[in-house]
């Protein structure tokens, strides 16, 4: 008997350690400081669609993908959209060298535990780079969108 409570508080532990964000879920209210060491609460966003995009300077994956998000966050930014990236980054030197040289003008803030940071666990993220979408309302709609996806949200 006690074995079977072990495991089952082993369980509902993991569980709950992995945290996940789902379809329909609201965008988070936290703090994270940006690179300019300026605190931003992401549940100040509300109001536009937003993409949070989790990266790293040493995840080459991620590094493709900025090159396609700036632009994308070039052409649509007045239209009431927002990209927000979070490195998990323990070198705050590299992912601001990151920063500047993939050209990112969007907002960049960082949880600098790596896959142990808080924003990590709260989202769910196991692997990078890793992508929610909320539309205007605070509401997740897409868990790694395509471009196209997050097109179509932008201009509901």
């Amino acid at each position: 008997m006690k074995k079977i409570i072990l495991l089952f508080s082993l369980i509902i532990s993991i569980s709950t350690a992995n945290a996940q964000m789902k379809i329909g879920d609201s965008l988070p209210d936290f703090q994270l400081k940006n690179n300019k060491e300026a605190t931003i609460n992401l549940a100040s966003l509300k109001g536009k669609t937003v993409l949070i995009d989790f990266w790293a300077s040493w995840c080459a994956p991620c590094r493709l993908a900025n090159k396609k998000l700036a632009p994308l966050y070039n052409q649509y930014k007045n239209e009431n959209f927002e990209i927000v990236g979070i490195s998990l980054d323990t070198d705050k030197t590299k992912w601001r060298n990151a920063i500047q040289k993939d050209k990112l003008a969007y907002e960049q803030l960082i949880d600098s535990k790596g896959f142990d940071a808080k924003s990590a666990i709260l989202f769910g993220v196991e692997e990078l780079p890793n992508s929610y979408l909320f539309d205007a309302s605070g509401k997740l709609v897409a868990i790694n969108p395509t471009e196209e996806e997050i097109i179509v949200q932008i201009k509901k």
